[in-house]
Protein backbone atom coordinates (compact mmCIF):
# COMPACT_ATOMS: atom_id res chain seq x y z
CA UNK A 1 0.00 0.00 0.00
CA UNK A 2 1.54 3.55 -0.84
CA UNK A 3 2.73 5.56 1.66
CA UNK A 4 0.50 7.44 3.72
CA UNK A 5 1.32 11.16 5.51
CA UNK A 6 0.22 12.61 8.64
CA UNK A 7 0.05 16.69 8.47
CA UNK A 8 -1.03 18.91 11.35
CA UNK A 9 -1.51 22.54 11.65
CA UNK A 10 0.71 24.06 13.34
CA UNK A 11 1.53 27.73 14.70
CA UNK A 12 -1.52 28.72 15.35
CA UNK A 13 -0.83 31.19 18.54
CA UNK A 14 -0.72 34.93 18.33
CA UNK A 15 1.77 37.13 20.83
CA UNK A 16 1.64 35.30 24.29
CA UNK A 17 -1.99 33.13 23.27
CA UNK A 18 -1.23 29.29 22.21
CA UNK A 19 -3.21 26.53 20.95
CA UNK A 20 -2.07 23.31 22.26
CA UNK A 21 2.07 21.86 22.11
CA UNK A 22 3.07 21.95 18.89
CA UNK A 23 6.28 20.57 19.24
CA UNK A 24 5.03 17.48 21.51
CA UNK A 25 2.77 16.45 18.28
CA UNK A 26 6.04 16.49 16.03
CA UNK A 27 7.13 13.17 16.66
CA UNK A 28 3.95 11.73 15.72
CA UNK A 29 3.60 13.63 12.20
CA UNK A 30 5.50 13.93 8.65
CA UNK A 31 3.97 17.82 7.78
CA UNK A 32 3.71 20.95 9.60
CA UNK A 33 0.86 23.46 8.12
CA UNK A 34 2.50 26.69 9.39
CA UNK A 35 -0.08 29.75 10.12
CA UNK A 36 0.83 32.52 8.03
CA UNK A 37 -0.53 35.28 9.93
CA UNK A 38 -3.60 35.81 8.75
CA UNK A 39 -6.24 33.35 10.48
CA UNK A 40 -3.34 32.87 13.16
CA UNK A 41 0.36 33.20 13.97
CA UNK A 42 2.56 35.96 13.89
CA UNK A 43 6.44 36.79 12.91
CA UNK A 44 7.76 35.76 15.88
CA UNK A 45 5.53 32.37 16.21
CA UNK A 46 5.95 31.61 12.46
CA UNK A 47 9.89 32.04 12.77
CA UNK A 48 9.77 29.72 16.54
CA UNK A 49 7.25 27.24 14.32
CA UNK A 50 9.81 27.13 11.56
CA UNK A 51 12.89 26.21 14.14
CA UNK A 52 10.79 23.43 15.89
CA UNK A 53 10.04 22.07 12.31
CA UNK A 54 14.00 22.12 12.08
CA UNK A 55 14.93 20.28 14.90
CA UNK A 56 12.57 17.42 14.04
CA UNK A 57 13.03 17.38 10.56
CA UNK A 58 9.50 17.16 8.95
CA UNK A 59 8.23 18.76 5.91
CA UNK A 60 6.63 22.29 6.19
CA UNK A 61 4.40 23.88 4.45
CA UNK A 62 1.73 26.82 4.32
CA UNK A 63 -1.03 27.27 5.87
CA UNK A 64 -2.85 30.05 4.52
CA UNK A 65 -6.17 31.87 6.16
CA UNK A 66 -8.87 34.08 5.57
CA UNK A 67 -8.20 37.18 7.18
CA UNK A 68 -10.32 36.79 10.12
CA UNK A 69 -8.27 36.58 13.47
CA UNK A 70 -11.59 36.66 15.58
CA UNK A 71 -13.12 33.95 13.74
CA UNK A 72 -10.23 32.15 13.80
CA UNK A 73 -10.39 31.98 9.77
CA UNK A 74 -13.45 29.48 10.05
CA UNK A 75 -16.11 31.76 8.62
CA UNK A 76 -16.32 31.95 5.13
CA UNK A 77 -15.83 35.29 2.98
CA UNK A 78 -16.69 36.45 -0.50
CA UNK A 79 -13.43 36.82 -2.40
CA UNK A 80 -12.96 36.51 -6.14
CA UNK A 81 -10.29 34.28 -7.95
CA UNK A 82 -7.64 37.26 -7.98
CA UNK A 83 -7.88 38.07 -4.39
CA UNK A 84 -7.57 34.33 -3.27
CA UNK A 85 -4.55 33.96 -4.90
CA UNK A 86 -2.74 37.22 -3.56
CA UNK A 87 -3.73 36.32 -0.05
CA UNK A 88 -2.16 32.89 -0.63
CA UNK A 89 1.10 34.49 -2.27
CA UNK A 90 1.39 36.92 0.21
CA UNK A 91 1.00 34.44 3.46
CA UNK A 92 3.23 31.06 1.69
CA UNK A 93 5.66 34.24 0.73
CA UNK A 94 5.77 35.42 4.36
CA UNK A 95 6.82 31.72 5.02
CA UNK A 96 9.01 30.56 2.67
CA UNK A 97 11.32 33.78 3.71
CA UNK A 98 11.57 31.77 7.00
CA UNK A 99 12.27 28.66 5.88
CA UNK A 100 15.17 29.82 3.51
CA UNK A 101 16.42 31.46 6.25
CA UNK A 102 16.84 28.02 7.89
CA UNK A 103 17.65 26.13 4.97
CA UNK A 104 14.25 24.43 4.90
CA UNK A 105 12.33 23.96 1.41
CA UNK A 106 8.90 24.49 1.34
CA UNK A 107 7.05 21.39 1.06
CA UNK A 108 3.38 22.47 0.24
CA UNK A 109 0.25 24.45 0.36
CA UNK A 110 -2.82 23.57 2.59
CA UNK A 111 -5.32 26.39 2.88
CA UNK A 112 -7.12 26.64 6.04
CA UNK A 113 -10.51 26.01 7.23
CA UNK A 114 -13.18 28.14 5.61
CA UNK A 115 -11.12 29.27 3.03
CA UNK A 116 -10.40 24.81 2.25
CA UNK A 117 -13.89 24.75 2.34
CA UNK A 118 -14.79 27.20 -0.02
CA UNK A 119 -12.60 25.90 -2.43
CA UNK A 120 -14.18 22.35 -2.08
CA UNK A 121 -17.29 23.99 -3.45
CA UNK A 122 -16.47 26.80 -5.82
CA UNK A 123 -13.80 27.17 -8.70
CA UNK A 124 -13.29 29.69 -8.64
CA UNK A 125 -11.65 29.54 -5.13
CA UNK A 126 -9.82 26.68 -6.06
CA UNK A 127 -8.70 27.97 -9.51
CA UNK A 128 -6.75 30.78 -6.85
CA UNK A 129 -4.97 28.09 -4.88
CA UNK A 130 -3.99 26.87 -7.86
CA UNK A 131 -2.48 30.07 -9.25
CA UNK A 132 -1.09 29.97 -6.24
CA UNK A 133 0.46 26.67 -6.00
CA UNK A 134 1.62 27.02 -9.90
CA UNK A 135 3.61 29.84 -8.51
CA UNK A 136 5.29 28.11 -5.70
CA UNK A 137 5.75 25.10 -7.71
CA UNK A 138 4.80 22.80 -4.81
CA UNK A 139 1.46 20.35 -4.11
CA UNK A 140 -1.48 20.93 -2.76
CA UNK A 141 -3.18 19.46 0.01
CA UNK A 142 -7.07 19.01 -1.16
CA UNK A 143 -9.98 17.32 -1.14
CA UNK A 144 -11.74 14.40 -3.25
CA UNK A 145 -14.29 14.58 -5.97
CA UNK A 146 -15.17 18.40 -5.67
CA UNK A 147 -14.04 21.29 -7.15
CA UNK A 148 -10.54 21.14 -5.78
CA UNK A 149 -9.36 18.13 -7.52
CA UNK A 150 -11.30 19.11 -10.16
CA UNK A 151 -10.07 21.93 -10.85
CA UNK A 152 -6.36 20.93 -9.57
CA UNK A 153 -6.39 17.40 -11.90
CA UNK A 154 -7.29 19.49 -14.94
CA UNK A 155 -4.94 21.98 -14.55
CA UNK A 156 -1.63 19.38 -13.64
CA UNK A 157 -1.29 21.01 -10.11
CA UNK A 158 -0.20 17.85 -7.39
CA UNK A 159 -2.67 17.35 -4.49
CA UNK A 160 -2.96 14.70 -1.81
CA UNK A 161 -6.57 13.85 -0.46
CA UNK A 162 -7.07 14.52 2.66
CA UNK A 163 -8.68 13.08 5.58
CA UNK A 164 -9.71 14.81 9.41
CA UNK A 165 -9.05 12.01 12.18
CA UNK A 166 -11.00 14.67 14.24
CA UNK A 167 -13.70 15.80 12.33
CA UNK A 168 -16.95 14.51 11.46
CA UNK A 169 -18.40 13.68 8.39
CA UNK A 170 -21.52 14.62 6.54
CA UNK A 171 -23.69 12.40 4.13
CA UNK A 172 -21.66 13.62 1.01
CA UNK A 173 -18.61 12.76 2.99
CA UNK A 174 -17.42 16.38 3.34
CA UNK A 175 -15.89 17.40 6.80
CA UNK A 176 -17.60 19.55 9.15
CA UNK A 177 -16.17 22.22 9.96
CA UNK A 178 -16.88 23.99 13.45
CA UNK A 179 -15.44 27.12 15.01
CA UNK A 180 -13.93 25.02 18.19
CA UNK A 181 -12.92 21.38 18.00
CA UNK A 182 -13.67 19.34 20.86
CA UNK A 183 -11.74 16.45 22.61
CA UNK A 184 -12.14 12.91 20.92
CA UNK A 185 -11.25 9.54 22.10
CA UNK A 186 -7.81 8.57 20.39
CA UNK A 187 -8.47 4.99 19.97
CA UNK A 188 -11.89 5.38 17.99
CA UNK A 189 -10.33 8.24 15.96
CA UNK A 190 -7.42 5.43 15.31
CA UNK A 191 -9.96 2.53 14.20
CA UNK A 192 -11.17 5.54 11.86
CA UNK A 193 -8.24 6.30 10.30
CA UNK A 194 -7.51 2.87 9.56
CA UNK A 195 -10.59 2.22 8.26
CA UNK A 196 -10.51 5.23 5.83
CA UNK A 197 -7.16 4.33 4.67
CA UNK A 198 -7.85 0.42 4.26
CA UNK A 199 -11.35 0.61 2.96
CA UNK A 200 -12.20 4.31 1.76
CA UNK A 201 -15.07 4.43 4.06
CA UNK A 202 -15.72 6.79 7.29
CA UNK A 203 -19.47 6.71 9.11
CA UNK A 204 -21.37 9.77 8.76
CA UNK A 205 -22.69 11.79 11.51
CA UNK A 206 -26.25 10.19 10.50
CA UNK A 207 -24.61 6.73 10.74
CA UNK A 208 -24.42 5.76 7.23
CA UNK A 209 -21.30 4.78 5.19
CA UNK A 210 -19.41 7.14 3.12
CA UNK A 211 -16.43 6.90 0.69
CA UNK A 212 -13.72 9.33 1.34
CA UNK A 213 -10.03 9.26 0.46
CA UNK A 214 -7.50 9.04 2.69
CA UNK A 215 -4.38 9.67 1.07
CA UNK A 216 -2.96 12.27 4.04
CA UNK A 217 -4.42 12.16 7.70
CA UNK A 218 -5.26 15.45 9.40
CA UNK A 219 -4.71 15.99 13.17
CA UNK A 220 -5.44 19.38 14.45
CA UNK A 221 -2.85 21.18 16.97
CA UNK A 222 -6.24 22.48 18.65
CA UNK A 223 -7.95 19.57 19.56
CA UNK A 224 -7.84 19.70 23.52
CA UNK A 225 -6.21 16.03 23.81
CA UNK A 226 -3.98 16.87 20.17
CA UNK A 227 -0.70 14.90 21.26
CA UNK A 228 -3.04 12.08 22.73
CA UNK A 229 -4.57 11.84 19.11
CA UNK A 230 -1.54 12.28 17.40
CA UNK A 231 0.35 9.58 18.50
CA UNK A 232 -3.03 7.16 18.15
CA UNK A 233 -3.13 7.68 14.75
CA UNK A 234 0.96 7.76 14.37
CA UNK A 235 0.93 4.05 16.08
CA UNK A 236 -2.34 2.74 13.69
CA UNK A 237 -0.53 4.33 10.93
CA UNK A 238 3.00 2.65 11.76
CA UNK A 239 3.39 0.21 8.76
CA UNK A 240 2.61 3.08 5.85
CA UNK A 241 3.69 6.32 7.23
Amino acid sequence: MARTTINCDMGEAFGIYRFGDDEACMPYVTHANVACGFHASDPVVMWNTVLAIKRHGIAAGSHPGLPDREGFGRREMKLNRYEVASLVVYQTGALKAFLDAEGIQLSHIKPHGALFGMAQKQEEIAEGIADAAAIFGVPVIAYSDCAMSRVFTRRGIRFSCEFYADLDYDDEGRQIITKEHHAVEPEKVAAKVRRAVDEGLTQSVTGHDVRVLAETICVHSDTPNALAVARAVHGALADLV
